[in-house]
């Protein structure tokens, strides 16, 4: 039984290493050999560890293997145009300038409730709204709104923006993230405690503290979330 146990938890955390250095992906992501190469490494890996009669080696190599081919497979898809078009296939345009295309949507296999689905799931209701839709070669849909339906932007009234700064977790769960303090140019832990002492907190209090720029959002365990700004030099 300790053998099993311990067989299981080696090949989990292999598989793990080598589904990590395939890249991050969401399952909905994957493009189509993908998603093969992920079925085929977890039936794989499922053979050693139910049977202990079979070596440990017999689960991990075939593991190996399969990575080997990601990797062959995606610097040739990365080299060739044409390779990646025959590999992943190609985007479909399945609403043209607001119409349905009903004999695309035949070739994918898709119906119209298929098609609704994936609408809704981008956050369309009506079909009426969108001018295009494209069907992914990762099976996921991308829609463009007529122009009536599209979010208003500041370019749209000439109102000009600043470029805007990305939110840096400066402590998690208690824990102080130093290493994200390097995108930080005046920003230090000093001046963060200093905050955190005028908010009548202690670094263990906060469950995620975010700065962005010189806004602050800070959740701590207990209490409602603040967002407050970094008081001036002057005013420390």
């Amino acid at each position: 039984m300790l053998n099993l146990f311990v067989r299981c938890i080696v090949i989990y955390f292999f598989l793990l290493v080598a589904m990590r250095l395939m890249g991050k992906r969401q399952l909905g992501e994957l493009q189509p050999f993908e998603f093969a190469i992920t079925l085929v490494a977890s039936d794989l890996a499922c053979i050693p560890m139910s049977d202990p009669t079979i070596p440990i080696i017999y689960g991990v190599i075939p593991v190996f293997t399969l990575f080997v081919v990601h990797i062959l497979i995606t610097k040739l898809a990365s080299g060739s145009l044409r390779f990646r078009k025959l590999l992943n296939g190609k985007p479909i345009v399945v609403i043209e300038k607001g119409n349905l295309l009903p004999d695309v949507l035949k070739e994918l296999n898709m119906n119209i409730d298929d098609l609704l689905e994936a609408l809704r799931a981008g956050g369309y209701f009506d079909p009426g709204e969108v001018e295009y839709a494209i069907l992914e070669t990762n099976g996921t849909m991308t829609v463009l709104p007529k122009s009536q339906f599209r979010p208003l932007t500041p370019s749209d009234v000439s109102v000009s923006t600043q470029p805007a700064d990305m939110p840096v977790t400066v402590v998690m769960e208690g824990s102080f993230m130093g290493a994200n303090m390097k995108g930080l140019q005046t920003v230090d832990k000093e001046r963060v405690m200093r905050l955190l002492d005028t908010l009548g907190m202690k670094q263990s209090d906060v469950l995620l503290l975010l700065v962005t720029g010189d806004k602050v959002f800070v959740q701590p365990y207990a209490g409602d979330s603040i967002t407050v700004t970094f008081p001036t030099e002057d005013g420390e």
